[in-house]
C-alpha cells in the first residue's frame, strides 16, 4: 500500500507542472533556442538552477513537454473512442476531443511543429511512436465510415490533423476561444476525413 501524497510532494508536483507550462508557453514565443533555464526558472519564481531540482536540463524539459502532451493525446483520444457508442458518434468525438485539445494547448502544438528537432533521440523515438498510435487509433475510427486503402485512411487522417494543428499558427487568442472557432473546425475536419 502506498503511502498517500504529502505537502510537499503536492507542491513539488504543482511545481515542475508550473515549469513544463512555462516551458510551453516560453518554446512557443521565442523558439527553444531562445529561451534558457533561467528565463524558464524565472516565470515561475525560482533560479535557473533550482529547474535542476526538476528536470536534467532544457532538452530534458522540451521532452517532458512534448512527451506529456503524446500521451494525453493518446490516453485521451483512446478514452473518447471506448466511451463513443457508433461508428459515427465516435469519429466525431474524436475531431472534437482533438480540436478541444489543439485550441487549449495552442502553445505545445507551436512547439511541436518548430522544436522537435532539439528532443534528445530517446524522446524523438518516444513521440513518434505515441503520435504513431495517436495516428491508429484514428485510422481504427474512420475505416468501418470510409471503404480505402490504409494508406488513404492514413493520408486523410494526417491531412485531417494538419487542419486543425494550424489554427494556433493562424489564430489570435480571442479567436481560438470563441465556440464558433471549434464548431468550423470540426466540421471542415469531419469534411476533410469523409469526403
Amino acid at each position: 500500500m502506498t503511502s498517500p501524497p504529502t505537502a510537499r510532494d503536492r507542491a513539488k508536483a504543482e511545481r515542475a507542472d508550473s515549469l513544463l507550462h512555462e516551458a510551453a508557453r516560453l518554446f512557443a514565443e521565442r523558439g527553444y533556442s531562445g529561451v534558457s533555464l533561467e528565463d524558464i526558472g524565472s516565470a515561475v519564481g525560482v533560479s535557473g538552477p533550482a529547474v535542476y531540482r526538476h528536470f536534467a536540463g532544457k532538452q530534458a524539459l522540451l521532452g517532458a513537454v512534448l512527451v506529456k502532451v503524446s500521451e494525453d493525446l493518446v490516453s485521451g483520444g483512446s478514452r473518447v473512442a471506448a466511451s463513443s457508442s457508433g461508428d459515427q458518434e465516435r469519429m466525431l468525438a474524436l475531431i472534437g476531443f482533438h480540436v478541444d485539445f489543439a485550441l487549449a494547448h495552442a502553445d505545445v502544438i507551436r512547439v511541436q511543429d518548430r522544436d522537435l528537432a532539439h528532443l534528445s533521440d530517446e524522446d524523438r523515438a518516444e513521440v513518434r511512436r505515441l503520435q504513431r498510435t495517436y495516428i491508429d487509433l484514428w485510422i481504427s475510427a474512420l475505416t468501418p465510415l470510409h471503404d480505402a486503402p490504409a494508406d488513404e485512411l492514413r493520408l486523410r487522417v494526417q491531412a485531417c490533423f494538419g487542419l486543425i494543428n494550424s489554427t494556433p499558427h493562424s489564430t489570435r487568442s480571442a479567436t481560438r476561444s470563441k465556440k464558433s472557432t471549434a464548431t468550423i473546425l470540426t466540421a471542415m475536419a469531419h469534411a476533410a476525413l469523409t469526403s
